[in-house]
């Protein structure tokens, strides 16, 4: 195996202190994140708090010995933690041991399949759900979790798989909640939200700058789950106050659970399409937020090391126990922000968050789960995107549309079958503008050999002759819709056509049954005696079509100006 490319650094003189300087740094901030974080979204995927702190070693390492991006914080995140809980509901109880070792099986699968599409370098799979789609599934999925924490705030148990299901019984539970839990939850619902709004201004306004206003404006989220567990302690509240409990001291917190092997072999085609879900969800996820972060270093993108990255960070999520893991946006960006420069800072991460686990376990286990739900809630909460559908719906309706469709997919049908909608709403998206794609009358612009859109400039025409250029690929799901334009507008020229041109500067390929229907209309052309002429091909179409009985009877022009001018005795 080639040495990977972040290592360049640390083989030069002197640059590995470079690094150091902005990798370490980065790593504290991220670490004081991925602490509270990491305990909350194991609490999301229905797995024992610590096993969280599990999910945030290894797979950190492994992501630095595949990935490249520089500052991509890889651990868990509530999107695919969601998605592991939907996965695993039908098939075993949260929290259980059978339920532990589906969540590693699920995380292997995840890892396997991206590792093998990173061989296999398939990294333009992350162009699968386009933006529109994954900005609805997201927001649809955030308002899922946040229906789903706002029970653990109050102190009740709700299930269902719809928003409309989960909002129903979680109104029916109300009378039912725990005015402690309640009581806690919104005081740290309440002191998150003034943290994450006011603790770094405040702290400019005391004169602390640089690194230490970030480090204490990051830690506040930690501070608030310390004081939350803290109070339980000092007011007895155990027996009222759901916590964390008991978290397996050292090393033992990591591992597979008893009886996992015999548990895998029933559930392996149960939980490979869930994983193939997880694994492509969370590269795209993953893959937009190291395409942002390469916009602001010079670093190249490499979409098949990611993969790679990924795969490695699940397949060591999976023998550690744990759960599906991937890109985390808001720490990523704290990454990038506190001066990370190499995968190293994911290294720097895992050794603090082993120091945790190691030194600092039992601490965590008077933590409320009420206060985990109200960090969820929070984090959440900024994926909701109304901006995006705002800005979709001035410049493009169709996206819209499709982020719509994706939101009330996974609204409607619940996280796996909202995903799976948003694929089909992509695929649906792009085969109908590809369907209908965009063909203007030519005109020729006075004194000029330039052609333009009849309907937009002043342009000059011909008599007898059409010219139209057709802004797309001809192929199967196309050539109806362009041929009944064609058609169309022959019908409703002032004068009766003899020549129709078909510039084809925007055009690089013909499929079979696109060539196929263009002989059959040439034909039909032939007997209303309009003749029928190509121009400016490119090369490469050129080319096929010289190897078609269809090049030779149509006429073929170098460019739109010798289309134009040529007199009728050339067709």
């Amino acid at each position: 195996m080639t040495r990977p490319d972040w290592l360049a650094p640390w083989q030069q003189d002197r640059s590995w202190r470079t690094s150091l300087s902005g990798d370490l740094p980065a790593a504290v901030l991220v670490t004081l994140m991925l602490i509270p974080q990491s305990l909350a979204y194991a609490m999301l995927a229905g797995v024992p708090a610590h096993i969280g702190l599990a999910a945030s070693i290894l797979p950190l390492v492994a992501y630095a010995l595949f990935g490249r991006s520089p500052a991509l914080a890889v651990g868990p995140v509530a999107i695919t933690s969601a998605m592991t809980a939907s996965a695993l509901a039908p098939l075993a109880t949260p929290a259980s041991a059978e339920w532990m070792a589906l969540a590693a099986l699920l995380a292997l699968l995840s890892g396997a399949v991206l590792f093998v599409m990173g061989l296999l370098r398939l990294g333009f799979i992350a162009n699968l759900l386009s933006h529109p789609v994954m900005g609805g599934f997201i927001s649809g999925a955030a308002v899922l979790i946040i229906l789903g924490q706002c029970a653990s705030l109050v102190g009740v148990r709700v299930t269902g798989e719809s928003a409309l299901t989960l909002a129903w019984n979680l109104l029916g539970a109300l009378p039912k909640s725990n005015p402690a839990s309640l009581t806690m939850g919104l005081a740290c619902l309440l002191g998150l939200v003034l943290t994450r709004r006011y603790a770094g201004p405040l702290l400019s306004r005391l004169g602390l700058t640089g690194i230490a206003r970030d480090i204490l404006s990051k830690a506040a989220p930690l501070l608030i789950l310390v004081i939350a567990a803290l109070l339980v302690k000092a007011l007895h509240l155990e027996d009222e106050v759901q916590t964390v409990g008991q978290i397996p001291a050292g090393f033992s917190s990591l591992g597979l659970a008893p009886g996992a092997p015999e548990i895998w072999l029933g559930a392996l085609s149960a939980l490979f399409p869930s994983a193939l879900l997880i694994a492509v969800v969370g590269f795209v996820e993953s893959v937009s937020m190291a395409r942002a972060i390469a916009e602001r270093r010079p670093t190249a993108l490499d979409p098949n090391a990611e993969l790679r990255g990924l795969g490695a960070a699940n397949l060591a999520s999976g023998l550690s126990g744990a759960f599906p893991v991937t890109g985390g946006l808001s720490r990523s960006i704290v990454n990038l922000e506190g001066g990370a420069m190499t995968p190293m800072a994911g290294v720097y991460s895992a050794g603090l968050m082993l120091l945790v686990l190691l030194g600092f376990g039992q601490m965590l286990s008077s933590l409320p789960l009420t206060a985990l739900a109200a960090l969820v809630i929070v984090a959440v909460a900024t994926l909701i995107d109304i901006r995006l559908v705002k800005r979709l719906l001035k410049y493009d309706r169709v996206d819209a549309l499709s982020w719509l469709l994706a939101l009330c997919g996974v609204l409607l049908l619940g996280v796996e079958a909202g995903i799976l909608s948003g694929i089909a709403v992509s695929i649906a998206g792009l085969l109908w503008r590809q369907s209908r794609p965009h063909m203007a009358i030519l005109g020729r612009i006075p004194g000029t050999e330039h052609f333009r859109n009849l309907s937009r400039h002043a342009v000059e025409t011909r008599p007898g002759l059409l010219m139209v250029r057709i802004d797309a690929d001809l192929f199967f799901g196309n050539w109806d819709h362009i041929q009944s334009t064609l058609l169309d507008w022959l019908h409703v020229q002032p004068s009766p056509v003899r020549r129709l041109i078909l510039s084809m500067g925007s055009v690089s390929d013909i499929d079979s049954t696109a060539l196929e229907g263009l002989e059959h209309f040439e034909n039909t052309l032939q007997t209303q005696g309009i003749a029928l002429a190509l121009a400016e091909l490119k090369g490469p179409l050129e080319d096929k079509l010289r190897r078609t009985g269809f090049y030779d009877r149509c006429n073929v022009f170098r460019s739109n100006q010798d289309a134009f001018l040529a007199p009728f005795s050339a067709y």
